[in-house]
């Protein structure tokens, strides 16, 4: 699944490539895509006409707004959808959702082989959470002021679930998943089933610092290599190959040269080194 790297890797390219994109047409090939009020119509009319103004992340969704006061087109990828620019007429993918057309024939198309990605139109005057409901359940972005060691002591403490598990909580901090998860916690020299509320404020300011490392370090590689996630013009990232634990279980780690230990853990594979990890 794409996690905020990823996300914010497609928010800057659809940044890019949609510069007053006025949208003309829309056709939408598989209705479970739209998930706002009114379904696909009310999307269609609310989209069609309107010119793609800023883009926004917050966590792993994707926020457009639409000039003139037109409202905003909401995004989430979940865990395989991804857009595709077309400047000229292409073979249409069986896994295409949705297609948005310039007045000159540019096709903005969602491919999303699994089906779990949505798309919301926010009328204008309505707060986007009003609608894309998922926003209000949102902690801060790790790269907040307010995200840091104090902060992730007060939400922490006292509980029981490992440190990884609440990594992948997305209350506590918006658009972490398994790979960035694993990645921060051995840069921080933390085992991930450490019982999170035993941890102290110098191993959470540890932690904080090596999140934000991690992610502005796969950012700037355009996300990363695992997965189906591709950028607007069909390229993957390229952290995997800089990946310290991540999918390596059974390899030598890169610090030490101890084996990497992977283990599924409340559903999700967790890599670590035993030995950089106490």
């Amino acid at each position: 699944m794409p996690e905020l790297p990823e996300v914010e890797t497609v928010r800057r390219g659809l940044a890019d490539r949609l510069v007053s994109f006025e949208i003309a047409q829309i056709e939408v090939c598989r209705e479970r895509a739209v998930a706002s009020p009114g379904g696909v119509s009310s999307f269609c009319s609310g989209l069609t006409g309107a010119t793609v103004g800023t883009w926004r992340r917050r966590g792993k969704y994707l926020m457009a707004d639409l000039e003139p006061d037109r409202g905003v087109w909401g995004v989430h990828l979940r865990m395989t959808g991804q857009f595709q620019w077309h400047d000229q007429p292409a073979p249409l993918c069986k896994h295409t959702r949705v297609r948005l057309w310039n007045p000159d024939g540019a096709e903005l198309r969602f491919v999303d082989v699994r089906s779990f990605g949505e798309m919301w139109w926010v009328p204008p005057g309505q707060p986007s959470q009003s609608v894309i409901t998922g926003l209000t359940r949102l902690g801060p972005e790790p790269f907040e002021a307010g995200f840091n060691a104090d902060y992730l002591k007060a939400k922490l403490s006292g509980s029981a679930r490992t440190i990884k598990t609440a990594l992948l909580d997305q209350s506590l901090v918006a658009g972490v998943g398994n790979i960035y998860a694993d990645e921060s916690l051995f840069q921080a020299g933390l085992h991930p089933l450490t019982r999170s509320g035993s941890l102290s404020l110098e191993q959470l300011q540890r932690l904080q610092h090596s999140l934000v490392e991690v992610l502005q370090t796969s950012i700037g590689a355009g996300g990363t290599t695992f997965s189906d996630f591709r950028d607007l013009e069909g390229v993957n990232g390229n952290y995997g190959g800089q990946a310290w634990v991540y999918r390596r279980g059974g390899q030598d780690c890169r610090v030490c040269g101890h084996s990497i230990q992977r283990e599924k853990h409340n559903g999700r594979s967790t890599h670590w080194c035993p030995q950089c990890q106490r």
